[in-house]
């Protein structure tokens, strides 16, 4: 497997942390140098992470993962997405907000959008792929892309404002659906 192959890969699998983080930047939370670090390290470490655990699960473990995964993905984005919504909607404090660069939050949305490369490490070691340098630039290329999302979203609240809250957690919403149906609902 190639650099551009392991890139693709890559910036596919980081296209959730993208938007997630498209989404917080928008909320303006991730302001300033420590939350963008939190949020894109968190993204980076689980994309890096996920496919070592895949990779170690290997083939006997595939199946029962399968069977599930795809519904864990989409009822973490579904709490996060559904309370993003609800923020938007009402005139809350920012104290109310779940605020996605911490705690459980920014963790629960960390495993959610790297469910996938959970799956990409158990295929991997399925093509004998030495699986390290592989989730190294996953985990890279999820980290920058995040930032870049986060820094886009920023740009975006300015003109939109709450309209953007609603539309992320909408579009995390739509993430937790895409995965389900392209698992095929089973």
């Amino acid at each position: 497997m190639n650099f551009y192959d392991i890139l693709i890969i890559a910036v596919g699998l980081s296209m959730d942390a993208f938007a997630v983080s498209l989404s917080a930047g928008a909320q303006g939370f991730a302001r300033g140098f420590r939350p963008i670090f939190r949020l894109s390290f968190h993204f980076g470490l689980f994309q890096f992470l996920m496919p070592l655990l895949g990779w170690y699960l290997g083939t006997q473990v595939a199946g029962l993962i399968r069977a599930f995964d795809h519904w864990i993905a989409f009822g973490l984005l579904a709490f996060v997405g559904i309370r993003m919504m609800m923020a938007g909607w009402k005139e809350q404090d920012e104290s109310v907000k779940a605020n996605p660069t911490r705690g459980f939050t920014l963790v629960s949305l960390s495993v959610a959008t790297s469910i996938d490369a959970l799956a990409v490490g158990l295929s991997l070691a399925m093509l004998q792929v030495n699986i390290w340098y592989p989730s190294v630039v996953i985990g890279v290329v999820t980290a920058g892309l995040s930032v870049v999302g986060i820094r886009l979203g920023h740009r975006l609240a300015g003109r939109f404002g709450k309209r953007m809250e609603i539309a992320g957690g909408v579009l995390l919403l739509l993430i937790g659906l895409r995965i389900v149906a392209s698992h095929g609902g089973e």
